[in-house]
């Protein structure tokens, strides 16, 4: 296969990344001056819909043929692509959208960078490379995941480049991002180093009030200060969520940190600081937030547990083991343990996300988890043996679990209790 006599160009995130001294995850390239049918009579793959991307045969790493694109309609899809032989490489690389992705290495590694990519990585900059910008929605979603993604690094939204997405939202262009793309930035965000960025950047420029309205609400709604010191319930999400990061939680916990104070945005400023009953107003307004964006459901499973019953988590060390077992059950812990391990993950970001108690000792998780452990060592089958079904079963099964729950209880307490002197 001889693809030598392509013009060939490495871009975007592998020169970024290679420059930052990062490791490089898969490569990209433009060919230049060329048709899809040299890519195909090449053995080239096509594989995209909208646009000439096409597969390498052996090492699978995308080529696209060099483009522009004109805006033709609002939203992600307006757009009409022109990818003929005379457009050149500058011509491609001016449609990108920040300057530290809108650079490329030529055969001989030689730098091509005609927007200064270079000069904003080193002063950490993300800024958009032309007015085109504002043409593209997503836009907004990947530079907010690029400023999660780099934020340890020091980067910052060039002030430029935050002005115009604020243009971008108060125009509604923002208003016409589908459901799916706004999901598959989140949950990419979610992963990132300092995922909270991701939605201070969105409330930066306004976007979040439109896409997410149930996050963005809760900022400025207050909270006991004897309970949370930073007071404000959108700035604890946020804490919370870092914390998820750091007790190494992934994207599907991380999403139910998101959420768990949800219900705290709806309640009636007469009552604040308190929210009584927003745990059962949240886990609705989780549904409904996953319906929208149609996010998968382990998700929204995970999400609705948390909101429902973080402060049952809380107050574990308080509950009484009928209280305990129902918790149990109502969590559906027994069938799906490793499911209420994130969700006590989650609860304990949701504790260590507040100003200055970050470093506090939270023993909850580890007493539901025991009792957890206690009550699924209950078998049902000697029960069956001594002919027991029906009611009487399950009573009979709900009276030993509660035993062994009330026994895991006093032996973590007794554990948890400080030694006297002269004790063995």
């Amino acid at each position: 296969m001889d693809i030598h006599s392509l013009t060939i160009y490495l871009v975007g995130g592998a020169v970024r990344d290679e420059l930052l001294g990062l490791p490089v995850k898969e490569r990209d390239w433009v060919v230049v001056g060329a048709t899809p049918d040299d890519l195909l009579s090449r053995g080239f793959q096509p594989v995209g819909k909208d646009f000439p991307v096409f597969l390498h045969p052996q090492t699978r790493e995308e080529y696209a043929l060099a483009r522009t694109e004109r805006k033709t309609a609002p939203g992600y899809h307006g757009f009409d692509v022109l990818a003929g032989t005379e457009v050149t490489l500058e011509d491609d690389l001016l449609r990108r959208d920040l300057t530290i992705n809108a650079m490329a290495r030529d055969g001989q590694g030689r730098l091509i960078d005609p927007h200064h990519g270079r000069r904003d990585l080193d002063a950490r900059w993300l800024r958009h490379v032309s007015p085109a910008f504002a043409e593209d929605p997503v836009r907004i979603l990947r530079l907010a995941r690029f400023s999660a993604r780099y934020a340890a690094l020091g980067f910052r939204v060039a002030p430029e480049t935050l002005e115009l997405m604020r243009q971008m939202v108060a125009s509604g262009e923002v208003d016409a991002l589908v459901p799916e793309r706004v999901w598959a930035e989140t949950v990419r965000a979610l992963g990132e180093s300092q995922p909270e960025r991701f939605f201070e950047t969105l409330r930066a420029c306004g976007a979040l009030a439109r896409i997410f309205p149930e996050i963005d609400r809760l900022f400025g709604v207050p909270q006991p200060p004897a309970h949370h010191p930073e007071v404000d319930t959108g700035v604890h999400t946020l804490m919370a969520l870092g914390q998820a990061v750091r007790l190494q939680a992934d994207v599907v916990t991380r999403f139910a940190v998101l959420v768990h104070d949800l219900g705290k945005g709806t309640t009636p400023s007469e009552q604040w600081p308190r929210h009584l009953g927003h745990e059962q107003r949240g886990a609705e307004l989780v549904r409904a937030l996953c319906q929208r964006l149609r996010i998968p459901n382990m998700f929204r499973e995970l999400g609705v547990l948390t909101a429902r019953y973080h402060t049952h988590c809380h107050r574990a060390l308080s509950l009484r083991p009928k209280t305990l077992l129902k918790t149990l059950l109502n969590a559906d812990a027994l069938r799906k343990p490793q499911r209420f391990a994130h969700f006590l993950v989650a609860c304990e970001a949701d504790a260590r996300g507040r100003l200055g108690l970050e470093e506090r000792a939270y023993p909850q998780p580890a007493l539901f988890s025991q009792v957890l452990q206690a009550a699924a060592a209950v078998s049902a089958r000697p029960l069956v043996a001594q002919g027991l079904s029906g009611l009487a079963l399950a009573d009979a099964l709900q009276t030993l679990r509660l035993a062994a729950i009330t026994e895991a209880k006093h032996a973590f307490e007794a554990a948890a209790r400080p030694r006297r002197d002269g004790d063995s």
